[in-house]
Protein backbone atom coordinates (compact mmCIF):
# COMPACT_ATOMS: atom_id res chain seq x y z
CA UNK A 1 0.00 0.00 0.00
CA UNK A 2 1.14 3.53 -0.71
CA UNK A 3 -0.15 5.90 2.49
CA UNK A 4 1.76 8.74 0.86
CA UNK A 5 -0.43 8.52 -2.59
CA UNK A 6 -3.03 7.70 -0.45
CA UNK A 7 -3.04 10.36 1.93
CA UNK A 8 -2.16 12.99 -1.09
CA UNK A 9 -5.89 11.68 -2.47
CA UNK A 10 -7.01 12.38 0.61
CA UNK A 11 -6.23 15.78 0.63
CA UNK A 12 -7.12 16.24 -3.19
CA UNK A 13 -10.63 15.01 -2.34
CA UNK A 14 -10.74 17.72 0.34
CA UNK A 15 -9.78 20.71 -1.73
CA UNK A 16 -11.93 19.97 -4.77
CA UNK A 17 -15.07 18.89 -2.24
CA UNK A 18 -16.20 22.19 -1.60
CA UNK A 19 -16.34 22.70 -5.65
CA UNK A 20 -18.02 19.99 -6.71
CA UNK A 21 -19.20 18.36 -3.42
CA UNK A 22 -17.38 15.04 -3.84
CA UNK A 23 -18.17 14.22 -0.15
CA UNK A 24 -20.20 15.62 2.21
CA UNK A 25 -19.28 18.75 4.35
CA UNK A 26 -19.59 17.06 7.38
CA UNK A 27 -17.20 14.00 6.26
CA UNK A 28 -14.65 16.57 5.05
CA UNK A 29 -12.54 16.03 8.52
CA UNK A 30 -12.77 12.29 8.36
CA UNK A 31 -11.74 11.60 4.22
CA UNK A 32 -9.68 9.41 5.44
CA UNK A 33 -11.47 7.28 8.18
CA UNK A 34 -14.67 6.78 6.61
CA UNK A 35 -13.80 7.05 2.75
CA UNK A 36 -9.93 5.64 2.24
CA UNK A 37 -9.94 3.02 5.03
CA UNK A 38 -13.45 1.92 4.20
CA UNK A 39 -11.99 1.20 0.61
CA UNK A 40 -9.24 -0.32 1.76
CA UNK A 41 -11.39 -3.02 3.51
CA UNK A 42 -11.72 -4.03 0.48
CA UNK A 43 -8.03 -5.31 -0.61
CA UNK A 44 -7.81 -8.45 1.15
CA UNK A 45 -10.86 -10.01 -0.53
CA UNK A 46 -9.75 -9.22 -3.80
CA UNK A 47 -8.80 -12.40 -5.81
CA UNK A 48 -4.94 -13.26 -6.59
CA UNK A 49 -3.90 -12.47 -10.14
CA UNK A 50 -6.33 -9.76 -10.75
CA UNK A 51 -4.50 -7.21 -12.34
CA UNK A 52 -8.02 -5.40 -14.09
CA UNK A 53 -11.08 -4.21 -12.56
CA UNK A 54 -13.74 -1.91 -13.18
CA UNK A 55 -15.59 0.45 -10.63
CA UNK A 56 -19.55 1.28 -11.33
CA UNK A 57 -20.29 5.31 -9.92
CA UNK A 58 -16.73 6.23 -8.96
CA UNK A 59 -17.94 9.51 -7.79
CA UNK A 60 -14.97 10.85 -5.58
CA UNK A 61 -12.91 7.97 -6.45
CA UNK A 62 -14.13 5.78 -3.72
CA UNK A 63 -13.19 2.59 -4.04
CA UNK A 64 -11.84 2.61 -7.04
CA UNK A 65 -9.24 5.49 -7.25
CA UNK A 66 -8.08 3.53 -3.70
CA UNK A 67 -7.75 0.45 -4.98
CA UNK A 68 -5.79 1.12 -8.11
CA UNK A 69 -3.23 3.44 -6.31
CA UNK A 70 -3.28 0.56 -2.89
CA UNK A 71 -2.69 -2.35 -5.37
CA UNK A 72 -1.43 -1.31 -8.68
CA UNK A 73 -4.75 -2.69 -10.28
CA UNK A 74 -5.35 -1.09 -13.21
CA UNK A 75 -9.32 -0.05 -13.02
CA UNK A 76 -11.52 1.42 -15.16
CA UNK A 77 -13.69 4.31 -13.38
CA UNK A 78 -17.14 5.05 -14.65
CA UNK A 79 -18.59 8.27 -13.29
CA UNK A 80 -21.94 10.08 -15.04
CA UNK A 81 -21.56 13.28 -13.01
CA UNK A 82 -19.04 15.58 -15.77
CA UNK A 83 -17.46 17.14 -12.84
CA UNK A 84 -16.59 14.13 -10.87
CA UNK A 85 -15.25 12.41 -13.79
CA UNK A 86 -13.20 15.88 -14.73
CA UNK A 87 -11.88 15.36 -10.69
CA UNK A 88 -11.23 11.55 -11.11
CA UNK A 89 -9.07 12.56 -14.36
CA UNK A 90 -6.84 15.16 -12.59
CA UNK A 91 -6.26 12.93 -9.62
CA UNK A 92 -5.07 9.92 -11.58
CA UNK A 93 -2.70 12.23 -13.54
CA UNK A 94 -1.34 13.58 -10.09
CA UNK A 95 -1.24 10.08 -8.53
CA UNK A 96 -0.05 8.55 -11.72
CA UNK A 97 -2.77 5.76 -10.74
CA UNK A 98 -3.16 2.94 -12.97
CA UNK A 99 -6.92 4.46 -14.17
CA UNK A 100 -9.60 5.17 -17.19
CA UNK A 101 -11.82 7.35 -16.82
CA UNK A 102 -15.28 6.71 -18.50
CA UNK A 103 -17.78 9.73 -18.44
CA UNK A 104 -20.76 7.66 -19.29
CA UNK A 105 -23.79 6.03 -17.53
CA UNK A 106 -23.19 2.79 -16.34
CA UNK A 107 -25.73 1.38 -18.40
CA UNK A 108 -23.76 3.15 -21.77
CA UNK A 109 -20.40 2.15 -20.76
CA UNK A 110 -18.52 -0.18 -23.64
CA UNK A 111 -16.08 -2.02 -21.54
CA UNK A 112 -13.95 -5.78 -22.03
CA UNK A 113 -15.66 -7.55 -18.44
CA UNK A 114 -12.87 -7.79 -15.98
CA UNK A 115 -12.46 -10.03 -13.63
CA UNK A 116 -13.19 -8.19 -10.48
CA UNK A 117 -15.79 -5.15 -10.25
CA UNK A 118 -16.45 -2.94 -6.87
CA UNK A 119 -18.89 -0.37 -6.21
CA UNK A 120 -19.70 1.48 -3.31
CA UNK A 121 -22.72 3.46 -1.86
CA UNK A 122 -23.76 3.08 -5.64
CA UNK A 123 -27.26 1.09 -5.37
CA UNK A 124 -29.49 -2.16 -3.74
CA UNK A 125 -28.03 -5.12 -4.69
CA UNK A 126 -30.77 -6.07 -7.30
CA UNK A 127 -30.28 -3.28 -9.40
CA UNK A 128 -26.48 -3.33 -8.61
CA UNK A 129 -26.32 -7.15 -10.14
CA UNK A 130 -27.92 -5.89 -13.14
CA UNK A 131 -25.47 -3.04 -13.56
CA UNK A 132 -22.71 -4.88 -12.84
CA UNK A 133 -23.33 -7.97 -14.67
CA UNK A 134 -22.11 -6.87 -18.51
CA UNK A 135 -18.90 -5.68 -17.06
CA UNK A 136 -17.68 -8.70 -15.14
CA UNK A 137 -16.37 -11.27 -16.94
CA UNK A 138 -17.12 -14.99 -16.57
CA UNK A 139 -15.87 -16.65 -13.08
CA UNK A 140 -15.06 -12.46 -11.78
CA UNK A 141 -16.32 -11.70 -8.29
CA UNK A 142 -17.88 -8.14 -7.11
CA UNK A 143 -16.85 -6.40 -4.13
CA UNK A 144 -19.55 -4.14 -2.97
CA UNK A 145 -19.33 -2.56 1.00
CA UNK A 146 -22.90 -2.56 2.31
CA UNK A 147 -24.10 -1.19 5.80
CA UNK A 148 -26.86 -2.46 7.82
CA UNK A 149 -29.19 -3.37 5.51
CA UNK A 150 -27.03 -6.06 3.78
CA UNK A 151 -29.18 -8.87 4.75
CA UNK A 152 -32.73 -7.18 3.25
CA UNK A 153 -30.83 -6.37 0.22
CA UNK A 154 -29.32 -10.08 -0.38
CA UNK A 155 -32.98 -11.39 0.37
CA UNK A 156 -34.61 -8.90 -2.03
CA UNK A 157 -31.71 -9.27 -4.81
CA UNK A 158 -32.15 -13.11 -4.28
CA UNK A 159 -35.57 -12.92 -5.99
CA UNK A 160 -34.11 -11.85 -9.08
CA UNK A 161 -30.93 -13.33 -9.13
CA UNK A 162 -29.20 -16.29 -8.95
CA UNK A 163 -25.62 -15.72 -7.21
CA UNK A 164 -22.47 -16.99 -4.79
CA UNK A 165 -22.46 -14.85 -2.18
CA UNK A 166 -20.45 -14.21 0.68
CA UNK A 167 -20.57 -11.48 3.91
CA UNK A 168 -17.13 -10.48 4.96
CA UNK A 169 -17.42 -8.18 8.85
CA UNK A 170 -16.33 -4.94 8.29
CA UNK A 171 -13.42 -4.01 11.14
CA UNK A 172 -14.24 -0.50 10.94
CA UNK A 173 -17.97 -0.90 11.58
CA UNK A 174 -20.13 -3.38 13.30
CA UNK A 175 -23.10 -2.59 11.54
CA UNK A 176 -21.02 -2.97 7.97
CA UNK A 177 -19.94 -5.37 5.51
CA UNK A 178 -18.38 -6.44 2.57
CA UNK A 179 -20.05 -8.71 -0.07
CA UNK A 180 -18.07 -10.69 -2.54
CA UNK A 181 -20.73 -12.13 -4.81
CA UNK A 182 -19.81 -13.98 -7.88
CA UNK A 183 -21.79 -17.03 -10.58
CA UNK A 184 -24.20 -14.38 -11.27
CA UNK A 185 -27.08 -14.95 -13.71
CA UNK A 186 -30.82 -13.24 -13.62
CA UNK A 187 -33.35 -16.06 -12.89
CA UNK A 188 -34.74 -17.72 -15.62
CA UNK A 189 -31.41 -17.07 -17.43
CA UNK A 190 -29.23 -20.59 -17.15
CA UNK A 191 -26.06 -19.46 -17.73
CA UNK A 192 -23.68 -16.97 -15.49
CA UNK A 193 -22.87 -13.78 -16.62
CA UNK A 194 -20.18 -13.69 -19.14
CA UNK A 195 -18.66 -11.55 -21.73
Amino acid sequence: MNEERLRQFAALVAKWSPRINLVSKGDLPHIWERHVRDSLELVAHIPAGVTRAIDLGSGAGFPGMVLAVATGIEFTLIESDTRKAAFLMEAARILGAPVRVLNTRIEAAKTVPAPLVTARALAPLDKLLGLAAPHLAENGVCLFPKGRGAEVELTAARAVWHMEAERFASSLDAEACILKVSQIRHVGTSKAAAP
